[in-house]
């Protein structure tokens, strides 16, 4: 296992993407330049190999000087210990093995445009001097917006050389079916060994099948060499008559009886498209391995001698014309090559098809008007090219063409869209997560609803409804209950107030007691929290119940004064209710003055309240972060804890004077919450 693994310093390989009988591909990362790519990984038993390697280094580098839409780019080639690899464009799309085992066959147009695809990056490759010698599906990669692209260029060379040796399962049987008659004779290969396997891959995407098989590599290679040229059963599979023929060419025996060329090949398959029985009559009469009706010989004339005679002398009369026509054209051609000048377009027949990719559908189509082609308008989504733009065209840019041809142009539906899963009760980050595996973008907005906090209330768009890849998805994520604001209970009959905190959704405390000459008796004396603030659905406002009895003046049982704290400093204040035996809750005041001493008291000084009860105070704070420099850290902490805050932990330096506080963070000055806590800066020596 070598996932994880990094080549060079550079190339991490993650986890495999597939493998075949020379290499094993992984997903990896290019963490210099931070993109994906694909990585092919030498097997071991290659690698030992000299003249092997040697092959792998020079066909993988004549590779990576290709570069061109229909091929997958070669970035790198290199060695990482006794592993051979090369980098590689990851192209995001299935094989076109893949599309044929889970479809079949394809559709005729379908099956021309990947064929044309193919041909024209081959005919770049083969252009730069280049054979590919493994042409089949599982090396021809169909990205989604059905750009077809050409791989393993970098190996194929260096292991057709092997391949007919080899015996280990898989090595063999991966390419037989598709490798032509001179290959599998071990003979010198050219272009049209390619162009037999293109020949194959069509047939196969045309009918679903092959068009030969067997029980073993050597029956398959033997029926490569020696039997008949299949052909396709235009009625049994709905195939032209044209496109059958193109077909039957490829897989003529011979080299010399298949087409010139891969652009060749483009070119009949276009002219298949547009005008089918032309298309079959040329193709039928170039084909010398097959003998079409146009073809059947002559019937025996009565005079033989006479019809030989005529028929000869049609034949000289024929190539003394064709000699004259030739010797016109050469003339034309040298005289405008000495004067330096284009040859003319005898009788402006011709065209050069525009580069409209990229451009609106609108555009497009004016463009071509203006030029006098045809449009042909097919849509497909795209996740690459905006929506109502131009994906690709058909032919490709710079093709010369008969005016009045048709130019396809495939235009962008935009991203493909996805039914909206419905994700409402989920929490929030499960439905975020949801969403974002299926490529949305996730928007959050909350508010207060009395559905469980953090879980979603409600989905825009609604679920269900057809939504873009890339697109936008709110959800409505609930804070809990709304808070409520404290009511002032102070003064309030306790059932009243017990009413009034029900009907709020909170909670009243009333388990305390004090005694307060000259109020009433059974009502609030103090709160904490202190009225004005918020409080969640559910909270709990702590109430003192006076008890004094105005009528009997006795006091608590059990009852103790409340000492009166007000103008105290707090930790004066604090240590004088504790003292009396209360607990302290405090509170906090942003004033201008007074600060770092207690203004408020509940109960008030001189009451009456149970030993271990509550008394709430509140202190004048400023409201932002003192300065602690050059004190030591007690007085320091006294100082912030007199306003209003804790200190969270220290923090030593090598500043300042020895033992003493040099700052803290935040800084002083800086406008803070009462109630939180800030770091001090500490001199360590």
């Amino acid at each position: 296992m070598i996932e994880q693994q990094t080549f060079n310093n550079r190339y991490r390989l993650d986890h495999p993407l597939g493998e075949g009988g020379m290499a094993r591909v992984y997903l990896g990362i290019d963490t210099l330049l931070r993109r994906r790519v694909a990585i092919k990984v030498l097997r071991e038993q290659y690698a030992a190999d000299e003249e092997f390697v040697r092959r792998f280094y020079q066909e993988a580098e004549s590779a990576a000087k290709l570069s061109h839409p229909n091929i997958v780019n070669t970035y790198d080639v290199g060695r990482e210990g006794d592993l051979y690899y090369i980098v590689m464009e990851l192209v995001d799309g299935p094989s076109l093995a893949e599309i044929l085992a889970a479809d079949g066959k394809l559709p005729e147009p379908v099956a021309i445009d990947y064929t044309v695809q193919i041909c024209t990056g081959l005919a770049y490759a083969h252009r730069q001097g280049l054979l590919h010698r493994d042409i089949k599906p599982a090396n021809v990669l169909v990205t989604k917006d059905d750009v077809v692209k050409l791989s393993d260029f970098g190996i194929a060379r260096a292991v057709t050389q092997h391949t007919m040796a080899l015996t280990t399962p898989g090595l063999v049987m991966g390419s037989i079916y598709y490798i032509s008659p001179e290959q599998a004779q071990g003979h010198e290969l050219r272009e049209a060994s390619d162009l037999y396997s293109v020949g194959v891959v069509l047939y196969q995407m045309l009918t679903g099948e092959l068009p030969f098989t067997g029980d073993s590599p050597v029956t398959v290679a033997l029926k490569q060499i020696s039997d008949p040229v299949p052909t396709i059963d235009t009625q049994k599979y709905g195939v032209s008559p044209a496109l059958a023929a193109i077909v039957n060419r490829l897989l003529q025996k011979s080299p010399e009886h298949r087409f010139g060329s891969a652009s060749e090949v483009a070119s009949a398959l276009r002219e298949a498209r547009e005008r089918p029985s032309i298309a079959a009559y040329r193709i039928q009469d170039d084909a010398p391995a097959r003998v079409s009706p146009l073809e059947l010989p002559p019937r025996r004339s009565k005079m033989p001698d006479r019809r030989w005679r005529e028929e000869e002398r049609r034949r000289h009369a024929g190539a003394n014309a064709a000699i004259l026509v030739i010797a016109l054209v050469a003339a034309v051609v040298v005289g405008f090559w000495l004067l330096g000048r284009p040859l003319p377009d005898f009788g402006g027949s011709t065209i050069a098809v525009g580069n409209y990719i990229g451009e609106t559908d609108v555009q497009a189509e004016q463009q071509l008007s203006n030029a006098g082609l045809g449009t042909r308008i097919f849509h497909s989504s795209s996740n690459t090219v905006a929506l109502a733009h131009v994906i690709r065209q058909n032919p490709a840019p710079g093709t010369i063409v008969a005016k009045s041809a048709v130019v396809e142009l495939f235009i962008s539906n935009g991203l493909p869209t996805l039914g909206l899963r419905d994700v409402r009760g989920f929490s929030e980050g499960d439905a975020e997560r949801i969403l974002r595996e299926d490529k949305f973008i996730v928007r959050i907005f909350q508010r207060y609803d009395n559905a469980a906090k953090g879980s979603v209330v409600d989905q825009h768009p609604a679920p269900g409804a057809r939504v873009r890849e890339g697109s936008s998805i709110t959800l409505v994520v609930s804070e809990g209950p709304q808070p409520t604001q404290i009511p002032n209970f102070v003064g309030m009959p306790v059932d009243r107030a017990q009413a009034l905190a029900a009907h709020l959704g909170i909670t009243l405390d009333s388990s305390q007691q004090v005694a307060i000459p000259g109020e009433p008796g059974n009502t609030i004396a103090s709160q904490d929290p202190a009225p004005g603030g918020s409080i969640a659905h559910g909270g709990v406002v702590h109430v003192a119940v006076n008890m004094f009895s105005n009528a009997s003046a006795a006091p608590i049982a059990g009852g103790t004064v409340v000492p009166n704290v007000v103008g105290a400093t707090y930790a004066n204040a604090l240590q004088t209710l504790e003292q009396a035996g209360f607990t302290v809750s405090i509170q906090f005041s942003i004033q201008q003055d007074a600060n770092g001493s207690i203004i408020g008291e509940q109960p008030q000084g001189g009451a009456q309240a149970p030993s271990g009860s509550r008394i709430a105070v509140t202190l004048s704070v400023p409201g932002e972060v003192p300065d602690t420099d050059g004190l030591s850290v007690d007085q320091a902490r006294a100082l912030l804890q007199a306003a209003g805050y804790s200190v969270e932990s220290l923090r030593y330096t090598t500043e300042g004077a020895g033992g003493r506080v040099v700052g803290t963070d935040p800084i002083a000055g800086t406008s803070l919450v009462p109630g939180g806590s800030v770091v001090l800066v500490v001199n360590a020596q």
